[in-house]
């Protein structure tokens, strides 16, 4: 009976935890779309709201983390135990970028809306909409994989970062074409080539979530690993 009732507690606190890393996930999945919607309304208050939700993501990273190390040091985990907790380490890591990027996306906006050049902008950042979509749409489905411990939806965000990888590369010449028709914009324009860069590493941070997912459940690290050689430790 005490080894089921620690057991118990265990799974509890394992539980616990992980819904607080969807929470700390759907605050920085709301943090990027509030930035963009700032982008695309050159929204000063959305932006300012932006930089305000860091402090809270950066609290709940620090906090989790506390946590992670004191449920090793009591409970000593092993096999995929010890694989989750390792995973959601760096889960709340990679989250926490995301975060950053959401921040220095709403940074941007303050600087354009400060040097007064939103209407001459509208048509490049109506462009980046479309791989902010994709970004988040990633970043929901890496959370979703996580929740559910789902390997083919971990899999499906691996096999769609290359789409936002090609739509930065289309965004960045798009923006070179605009910079040289119009000289005046080009500190602005690089000001959106940053812009770019940042929801491009979204992405990013969305496959290694969307990793870390097949590492729990596989016991496999597929980083830096081929597409065949994910679905094959997948399958």
């Amino acid at each position: 009976m005490p080894d089921k009732h620690l057991s118990t507690q265990f799974d509890a606190e394992l539980a616990g935890i992980s819904n607080r890393v969807l929470e700390m996930g759907g605050l920085v999945e709301s943090q990027v779309a509030q930035a963009v919607y700032a982008l695309s309304k050159f929204s000063g208050e959305t932006s300012t709201q932006v930089l305000q939700q860091e402090e809270r993501v950066n609290q709940m990273e620090v906090e989790i983390d506390r946590d992670l190390s004191a449920i090793i040091a009591r409970r000593q985990p092993t096999a995929r135990d010890l694989r989750l907790l390792i995973a959601i380490s760096k889960t709340i890591a990679n989250l926490e970028r995301v975060g950053d990027e959401a921040a220095r996306i709403a940074r941007t906006v303050q600087r354009l809306i400060n040097t007064g050049v939103s209407s001459r902008l509208r048509l490049p950042v109506a462009d980046l909409g479309f791989e902010a979509d994709l970004a988040i749409a990633q970043l929901r489905k890496a959370l979703d994989a996580f929740a559910r411990l789902d390997t083919e939806q971990a899999l499906h965000v691996l096999k769609g970062d290359d789409q936002i990888d090609q739509e930065f590369d289309g965004l960045l010449r798009k923006l070179i074409t605009y910079m040289m028709e119009d000289p005046r914009t080009i500190s602005s324009s690089i000001d959106l080539v940053f812009v770019a860069k940042a929801i491009e590493r979204v992405g990013d941070h969305a496959k290694n979530l969307a990793e870390a997912v097949i590492y729990i459940v596989k016991g496999t690290d597929v980083r830096h690993t081929s597409m065949a050689d994910v679905e094959d430790a997948v399958r």
